[in-house]
């Protein structure tokens, strides 16, 4: 008969179901944002058919209630690994929670802005299936991003690593499309409103594929910093803040785009290595004596 597991092991049925508080308050608090910002997007959409309300205040409004959610979801993680209160339930409430606020929200608030059939007439057949494609690599994302992390596959997991996320982080796809659809709604740009779907279907492959973003875990916030240092940073904050409309997108986009180019570059580097190897091995054939018979 098999021993019961120890309830430091994580997967103990008492460590793997427990509920710490904080973090899992945070989670919540990810629920409750992309919850609420389904219903500004479906409040958005009752606006501009009905003529009641301002469409653009309430897509703004479910824009920023993503990007709260975003917040949210880097606040539970990080005080689940502080304090050492990391558990399954969490991870699995996470991941339930990431489905609603960077799945669901931003393919519904695209659908409505963008691909709904009186927006744009070439997205009458295929609209909905473009969001649904969007919510599809997002669930399929975080169920990958479980099965990796899991303690009973951890030791064999080859994908995971503690320093890179291996496809486009949810919260920062999520972050791309809310932070688009915020600069369209402020400026006169829906001319460029085409481009998004276009985008979006990137957005999706780039979290189902093997492109290694920077997860930024291991940065210290208890490094000691300059006074020179602090102050920009400081400054920086303040732009971002001032800018917000052009900041967030540049932001988004920037760390979108670096770990695209970083996965070619690197995987450009492995072939040049490769041929190089090659090339060597060929020449050490050809200098090698042949055998006499």
């Amino acid at each position: 008969m098999e021993s019961p597991r120890p309830s430091s092991d994580p997967l103990s049925s008492t460590q793997a179901s427990r509920i710490y508080l904080l973090p899992n308050l945070m989670t919540a608090g990810n629920l409750f944002c992309g919850f609420v910002a389904i219903i500004r997007c479906i409040q958005a959409r009752f606006a501009s058919t009905t003529g009641e309300g301002v469409p653009e205040e309430l897509y703004t409004e479910a824009v920023w209630f993503i990007l709260a959610a975003v917040v949210f979801d880097s606040l539970d993680g990080r005080l689940a690994r502080l304090g050492g209160r990391e558990s399954l339930f969490g991870r699995e409430f996470d991941s339930i929670a990431d489905v609603v606020s960077f799945g669901v929200a931003p393919a519904l608030m695209v659908f409505f802005l963008i691909l709904s059939p009186d927006q744009l007439p070439v997205f009458r057949h295929i609209g909905w299936f473009i969001g649904f494609i969007y919510l599809l690599c997002a669930g399929v994302r975080l169920a990958r991003f479980n099965v990796i992390t899991h303690p009973a596959v951890y030791s064999n997991a080859d994908l995971h690593s503690t320093k890179d996320f291996v496809g486009l982080p949810v919260p920062a796809a999520a972050g791309v499309i809310a932070s688009l659809v915020l600069l369209l709604t402020k400026q006169d740009l829906q001319h460029w409103a085409i481009l998004l779907p276009i985008l979006m279907l990137l957005v999706a492959y780039l979290m189902v594929s093997p492109v290694r973003y920077p997860s930024f875990k291991e940065i210290d916030w208890h490094t000691k910093a300059r006074f020179r240092t602090f102050i920009l940073l400081l400054v920086a904050v303040a732009l971002i803040f001032l800018f917000r409309q052009y900041a967030l997108v540049l932001i988004f986009l920037t760390y979108l785009f670096f770990g695209l180019t970083r996965h070619f570059i690197v995987h450009r580097r492995r072939k040049e290595r490769l041929r190089k190897y090659k090339a060597d091995q060929n020449v050490i054939v050809k200098k090698s004596p042949t055998s006499e018979e």
